[in-house]
């Protein structure tokens, strides 16, 4: 199976568990219907996605990421619907990568049959070595079972700012972000690589100059990995900041689209929490703001 992925893809991400829960007031193990409704929330996101492409949204780019715990029956209808799936390996909320389903990971991911297998994973190079031995292990292990088995491997890095280097930019963090995170990408992708783990698209932190994207992409496919992507990652940023990321990476050969989420359904999530959006009319929201990025992308090809 070739390393990489060969076509573009507009993920409407909204795999998130503890920071959904958060975002619908939910606190501690979710009562039943408590439950009920975080599955509900995930089922409008999911409509959203299907009203896109009922508009225009070209169904063949369409992707949703998505995880089991409250989305196991969206999973299931995006696969049916021919939509590309997407779905997390990682235990929620944890600062070194481990799985969710332990070592039932591969039962898993061979019942819901995902386009894609997806992780979370923070990584800075000033990260503790024993914690990036650990999750080297990990994560190397997990590529090698999918590759083995003829799947896709999605990795979404982020790379959170180390002490040292905020006081490099003297506490700024959108320094930080402009002036030293992209250069941390490209040390910790080198790291993430040497380490022998081998991403088919890597799903990355919007970069403010298509030059650093550039390098990344060039980085990410070197030595024979020519057909390694990357997607551009939302980070829940506001729309001028998503566009301005989107535009930056979509002219870079090896960028290969998105994949964004609280940008797209945080108001429609909030609506209906709040009472003061209708579910259609969220619905609607969901869909539109996912086609408008769409065609940011697409108008900076």
């Amino acid at each position: 199976m070739a390393l990489g992925y060969d076509g573009t893809l507009y993920i409407l991400a909204f795999d998130h568990r503890g920071s959904f829960r958060k975002m619908l007031g939910i606190t501690g193990t979710p009562t039943e219907d408590e439950a009920a409704s975080l599955r509900d929330a995930k089922r409008l996101i999911f409509e959203g996605a299907q009203r896109a492409v009922a508009d225009g949204a070209p169904a063949d780019k369409v992707g949703v990421l998505v995880d089991e715990e409250m989305g196991a029956d969206v999973a299931r209808d995006a696969k049916a619907a021919g939509l590309k799936l997407a779905m997390p390996c990682e235990a929620s909320g944890q600062k070194v990568f481990d799985f969710e389903y332990g070592e039932e990971f591969g039962a898993h991911i061979e019942a819901f049959d995902p386009d894609f297998s997806k992780v979370l994973v923070r990584w800075n190079p000033d990260d503790d070595a024993t914690d990036k031995g650990v999750q080297g292990e990990r994560l190397a292990r997990l590529g090698e079972w999918l590759h083995a088995n003829d799947r896709k491997f999605l990795f979404e890095l982020l790379v959170p700012a180390s002490d040292r280097q905020m006081t490099l930019v003297g506490g700024d963090a959108a320094a930080y972000d402009t002036e030293v995170r992209p250069y941390v990408t490209l040390e910790a992708i080198d790291e993430i690589q040497a380490a022998g783990i081998e991403a088919d698209i890597w799903k990355i932190e919007g970069l403010d100059r298509a030059a650093s994207c550039e390098l990344l992409s060039g980085l990410a496919r070197r030595d024979g990995r020519d057909g390694v992507v990357a997607v551009v990652l939302g980070r829940g940023a506001d729309d001028a900041a998503v566009d301005h990321w989107l535009r930056e990476g979509a002219g870079v050969e090896g960028y290969a689209g998105f994949a964004i989420g609280r940008s797209i359904f945080r108001a429609a999530i909030e609506g209906i929490r709040d009472g003061t959006m209708e579910r259609d009319a969220a619905i609607a929201d969901v869909a539109a703001n996912y086609r408008r990025f769409i065609d940011v992308y697409e108008g900076a090809v």
